[in-house]
């Protein structure tokens, strides 16, 4: 399949909400919630996509001639590409009825790891949900990231539980989701969580443990000192509050904070390319994940779509990291991108 078909595809089914636009930039769905878009005014998912826009490329050829390596090596694991497949819950609602939260999760979860890289999983009020995402991710032999709402330590206990046997290799929390709408007055109870009480959680996953939703440096410095292995500088994808700012305008000054920390930073937010990606890692990443547009590939060709479009942000990635003389990960600097 082509990206093209896969996008085509995706509007017969994906339902009425989302568009399965070519450019997924927040904008035809804006405030769409059911559905992909982003809380109050929509504000929030648009600055994200159109902040990275603005970072541009310094093209540099001068350099040795030969092909790049973008292979990314993280808690043990080594993954084809620096991006992931990131979480997204209840798709039956926001995206349309021909998958739901299970199936989406078998075909995702596979179609990642037999493509090289890894899909974290959402969450959500129906326990059946985490547990389905588990068993995708024990078939995929450990390879996924289950991530867990901010419930009561009881209920995130029991869900760390049922994710250790599927063998993750690590375990995330997507903690500003403590600011969904839908999630408000819900049982099991969700909300913020202090250092203290987040350090123990963390203590319980007997895995490495990524926080999500880390948009300052004291935000990354108190997820640090909770014990956290790795941070997403993440808004939500502008789903928890409006008028944030987007992640690549405080991504650099986050990487610089936690610079000799060991802390692993990733980030998602509007990321719709592999030129894109390797701004972010020019930014100070170690890798990104991407949301939405998984959701379309999914919808628009299964197995077929998601590897289809991991071929897309890869090659993009690939040629842009040809064009600058980068010929790994660790050679992308901050010297080959233009912004103010």
């Amino acid at each position: 399949m082509t990206y093209k078909e896969v996008l085509a595809q995706a509007k017969e089914c994906i339902g009425s909400y989302c568009k399965a636009c070519e450019i997924c930039n927040g904008k035809a769905c804006r405030n769409q919630i059911p559905g992909p878009g982003a809380k109050g005014s929509g504000d929030t998912a648009i600055r994200n996509y159109d902040k990275w826009q603005e970072i541009r490329i310094n093209m540099d050829t001068i350099c040795e001639n030969r092909e790049p390596d973008t292979k990314l090596e993280i808690f043990g694991q080594s993954f084809r590409y620096p991006f992931f497949a990131g979480p997204v819950g209840a798709v039956n609602l926001h995206y349309g009825d021909k998958y739901d939260d299970l199936t989406y999760n078998n075909i995702l979860v596979k179609a990642c790891k037999d493509n090289g890289i890894a899909a974290f999983t959402g969450d959500g009020t129906n326990p059946k949900v985490m547990e389905g995402a588990a068993q995708a991710i024990a078939a995929a032999g450990g390879i996924g990231v289950p991530t867990i709402k901010p419930w009561n330590p009881d209920t995130i206990k029991e869900k760390l539980e049922l994710c250790r046997k599927a063998g993750i290799f690590a375990a995330a929390m997507d903690i500003d989701a403590a600011g969904l709408p839908f999630l408000k007055n819900m049982t099991p109870p969700a909300g913020s969580k202090t250092v203290e009480e987040l350090g123990e959680i963390i203590k319980s996953a007997d895995v490495p443990f990524i926080v999500k939703g880390i948009m300052s440096v004291k935000g990354a410095l108190k997820a640090k000192d909770a014990g956290a292995s790795a941070i997403v500088v993440s808004n939500h994808g502008g789903r928890v509050l409006d008028q944030c700012p987007a992640t690549a305008e405080v991504l650099e000054e986050i990487a610089d904070a936690l610079n000799g920390t060991g802390v692993k930073i990733l980030v998602d937010g509007g990321i719709r390319s592999g030129t894109d990606v390797f701004k972010a890692l020019a930014l100070g990443a170690d890798a990104v994940l991407i949301c939405r547009p998984f959701v379309t590939a999914v919808y628009g060709g299964a197995e077929e779509g998601v590897k289809t479009y991991i071929e897309k942000i890869g090659s993009e990635l690939a040629d842009t990291m040809s064009m600058c003389g980068a010929h790994d990960l660790k050679s992308i600097t901050k010297e080959m991108i233009f912004y103010k």
